[in-house]
């Protein structure tokens, strides 16, 4: 029986970013340069392949810097970490690489600022998440309101409506916070914002992609990890843009495919996070499945590059 015929729509822009790239290469770079074990604190990205890719190599990854014995370097994931872990391990006198992704450490600056001025911070994003602990980490416990979605913003209260500043998570939905934020500036018209808004170019173009090809999918697969907000939201975007049937999967072996009988056209995309090779596992599944035409749907071309820290590069020793 010959399979059904299956276009394929891949967007572009999809996977790794440049702050991802940066990350994972300080890891390995720090690998070469100081030889196993390298410490991480934190998944250095939200996916599992990766994580995995580099415990091979001789990565061993922990949630608290107190797991990280003396006398070894340790990395900082690339969703930024409160002041005190720095802080702690200097103490310690730990060698340590900050992997932070540059665009989140330019929230972490305008938090800093913010509070230095007197200005009470309004900080959109989702409770939890790694990259919000690290930015309200930046300032004194109480400097910053974390505002989750457009009914937080018409309700909550803050000190003096005239002294305000809002900054943002790098990886939340577009659409959501420009709504979120035409609350907040309803509520409180002096609030201060961003010269450049705080969510990250790769976040914002890999959303206008799946934009693009929602609309003429009968499913949309996502390649990216459950914790990963960037990939969580483009399963909402491809749903608010009437493909209902957008589905989070880790990789091809995570595939219902009861879920896509039937289907004539499928876009596959991958959060930030995610490499190459799981969007290229995912293809090859669907030809197992189906009789397959790739369409790659153009996009914007990113050429964002970030460098790595300057211990990496002037071969500095472990003391």
């Amino acid at each position: 029986m010959t399979n059904k015929p299956l276009t394929v729509f891949l967007a572009n822009p999809r996977g790794f970013c440049a702050g991802v790239e940066r990350a994972i290469a300080i890891v390995e770079r720090a690998l070469e340069q100081y030889g196993a074990p390298v410490y991480v604190r934190h998944e250095i990205v939200h996916n599992r392949f990766v994580v995995e890719s580099l415990e091979a190599k001789g990565a061993v990854f922990v949630e608290e810097l107190k797991e990280v014995p003396e006398g070894v370097p340790v990395i900082f994931s690339a969703h930024g970490v409160p002041k005190e872990v720095p802080e702690e391990a200097e103490r310690r006198e730990l060698f340590y690489l900050d992997a932070t992704c540059p665009l989140v450490s330019k929230v972490h600056r305008e938090a800093e600022r913010h509070e230095r001025t007197g200005r009470q911070i309004l900080l959109i994003g989702h409770a939890g998440h790694p990259e919000v602990i690290g930015t309200m980490g930046q300032v004194p416990e109480g400097a910053i309101l974390l505002v989750e979605d457009t009914e937080a913003a018409h309700t909550i209260q803050v000190d003096d409506p005239d002294n305000l500043a809002y900054i943002t998570q790098t990886t939340l939905s577009v659409d959501d916070t420009i709504e979120i934020i035409a609350v907040l500036k309803r509520r409180f018209p002096a609030i201060h914002g961003p010269k450049k808004e705080d969510i990250c170019y790769a976040t914002t173009n890999r959303q206008e992609a799946v934009k693009e090809i929602a609309r003429r999918c009968d499913a949309l697969l996502v390649v990216g990890a459950p914790n990963s907000s960037n990939s969580q939201r483009l399963v909402e975007v491809a749903r608010r843009e009437g493909c209902q049937r957008a589905i989070l999967v880790q990789r091809a072996a995570d595939i219902d495919w009861d879920a896509l009988a039937g289907i004539e056209r499928l876009g596959i995309t991958a959060g930030a996070s995610a490499p190459e090779v799981l969007v290229e596992e995912v293809v090859t599944a669907c030809r197992e499945h189906f009789d397959v035409t790739v369409e790659n749907v153009s996009g914007v071309v990113e050429d964002v590059i970030f460098k790595l820290p300057k211990e990496l590069t002037d071969k500095v020793a472990i003391a």
